[in-house]
């Protein structure tokens, strides 16, 4: 019923964890597919050996998260994906919690997220939900605060793809991450297209996973990483928004934008932000991006109205 896609890349220290955590799980009816995007550490066979039911698929060139999952999505079989981080490791009755929580979910359902703790301090949210708001931001729900505040499950504005799982056959329907993204905010983009065609996205907090957090890009802020998000932000919007939203929320998204800029100007890392919005606007030419933009029809348009408030709502998370 469920397959566990890891994206792995040069992560074989957490991986070992991550697979010890899985052979531990309460229901053993799952298997596990491993795309390493071209690590540079060469021993990855040698630490999946002697785990059941794994697949392991490399990459000759390092394509990204968002090509890695894909990857791992297509050579599954199962009726539902579980995205799991290299350094995500799942409680024992996490992936039982998470069949229980979709056989009980509605038809418009389509992922379902768990609850995300620190690994460094388990007492603390890594991520109960992503949300996106007017002002073009992007946020982890819960992030470094205590646990006891996110026990209740509820809707969110869409699954943190480092821990949840998601339906294929709407996969199939709305398509799959968005590889230009290369990484960073693959998920929320796809959760927003997700929610405009009519579709929910979910937090169980049962299933619980304990994320170390940025063990590949090193650390929460870094060129790279600041570079990439800002570029994806700008095709968030671009992709899920209609003429009038983006009208509209104009103002917000320049007053956001100004606000980060100035964030990371103390940070010394402005240059790093500037280049990735100048990227994100001149990939709005690029005649992949520009195929991928939703097409909306009536019903969606009422979507975009109702995700709109969210996000005027989301400025409080």
């Amino acid at each position: 019923m469920i397959s566990v896609v890891i994206p792995n890349y040069n992560g074989l220290e957490y991986l070992k964890k991550c697979l010890e955590a899985l052979a531990n799980q309460s229901v053993k009816d799952f298997d596990i597919i491993i795309v390493d995007d071209a690590s540079t550490e060469k021993n990855i066979e040698d630490i999946i050996k002697g785990y059941e039911n794994i697949t392991l698929i490399k990459h000759d060139e390092n394509k990204g998260f968002a090509a890695s999952v894909n990857d791992g999505i297509k050579a599954s079989k199962s009726d539902y994906v579980f995205l799991l981080n290299n350094d995500a490791y799942p409680e024992s009755d996490c992936i039982e919690n998470l069949l229980k929580a979709l056989k009980e979910s509605s038809d418009d359902v389509f992922s379902i997220q768990c609850m995300m703790i620190s690994a460094k301090n388990r007492e603390l949210i890594d991520s109960a939900g992503d949300f996106f708001n007017i002002f073009g931001y992007a946020r982890s729900r819960g992030k470094d605060k205590k646990i006891e505040a996110y026990n209740k499950p509820g809707e969110i504005f869409s699954a943190c793809a480092g821990a949840a799982v998601y339906k294929r056959e709407i996969l199939e329907r709305i398509g799959l991450f968005d590889e230009t993204h290369f990484a960073y905010l693959e998920d929320v983009d796809l959760g927003y297209r997700a929610r405009i065609y009519g579709y929910i996205n979910k937090y169980e907090p049962l299933a619980r996973v304990y994320h170390e957090g940025s063990a590949t890009s090193g650390s929460r802020h870094n060129e790279f990483k600041v570079k990439i998000s800002a570029r994806n932000s700008i095709l968030v919007r671009y992709k899920n928004q209609t003429v009038l939203q983006k009208i509209v929320n104009f103002p917000c998204t320049q007053i956001g934008i100004l606000v980060k800029l100035i964030y990371f100007s103390t940070k010394h890392l402005g240059s790093a932000y500037r280049a990735g919005l100048k990227e994100g606007c001149a990939l709005k030419k690029d005649e992949k991006v520009r195929n991928s933009k939703l097409k909306f029809d009536n019903k969606m348009r009422r979507k975009a109205l109702k995700t709109e408030l969210e996000l005027i709502k989301n400025i409080i998370y």
